[in-house]
């Protein structure tokens, strides 16, 4: 069980498909790993006992980050936990592998929340707006054959973001694909999505996808 404030994103399936998706292939062990948008850090710390060398993690919100900080050390993780904006508090630094698994949710506006819970899952309009900057900065931080895991839905257009990675100059791919049903948060905007034309009347689910792209 991890601890999670108010405001704090509730890990998921989409955490979950991501983190199964970093055991089975390996990426962790022995890496120098980040962890991108960490919420409560369930991602940090299946990276920790999936045999990580190191596990940095980060977050936007200091109450998401204060609370991956007490995980980790309730837990017995060695996970150093910034507060920061995607890459910025990591400048400098490189990493073997960066997990991430962002806002993706289309929201009814642009405009982006600061301080309302919202800013877990609001992404703009096209769902894009967190996962489009991570694919054409992650370059910035990653080793030599470093890799990147990356979950949203199939909502955001997969192809986007594989045609964003090879712009960065990565060879992406997808790995995992999974359908599940919507959350609270999505059957709230079913009737939005339907009006926007991303779902089909009636669709109550959606498939959700793991990205890997390598240096």
């Amino acid at each position: 069980m991890l601890l999670r404030a108010p405001g704090v994103y509730r890990a998921a399936s989409d955490t979950e498909i991501l983190a199964q998706e970093m055991r089975r292939g390996g990426f962790a062990l022995d890496r120098q790993v980040l962890d991108i948008g960490t919420g409560s850090g369930a991602l940090a710390l299946a990276a920790v006992r999936a045999g990580a060398a190191s596990v940095t993690a980060v977050d936007l919100s200091l109450r998401s980050a204060i609370t991956a900080w007490l995980n980790a050390r309730v837990h017995g993780a060695a996970v150093s936990v910034r507060c920061g904006d995607l890459f910025a508090p990591v400048a400098g630094h490189r990493f073997d592998l960066v997990v991430a698994n962002p806002p993706y949710v289309p929201a009814a506006t642009a405009v982006l929340p600061r301080h309302r819970k919202a800013r877990c899952w609001d992404a703009g309009r096209d769902g894009r707006a967190l996962l489009d900057r991570i694919c054409a900065g992650v370059t910035d931080v990653l080793a030599p054959n470093g890799d990147v895991l990356l979950v949203h839905s199939t909502l955001c257009d997969t192809d986007l973001t594989l045609d964003a990675f090879t712009r960065a100059g990565l060879r992406a791919r997808v790995l995992t694909r999974a359908t599940v049903p919507f959350g609270p948060v999505m059957r709230a905007r079913a009737p939005m999505l339907e009006s926007c034309g991303l779902i089909r009347t009636g669709q109550r689910f959606e498939e959700l996808v793991v990205v890997g792209a390598r240096v």
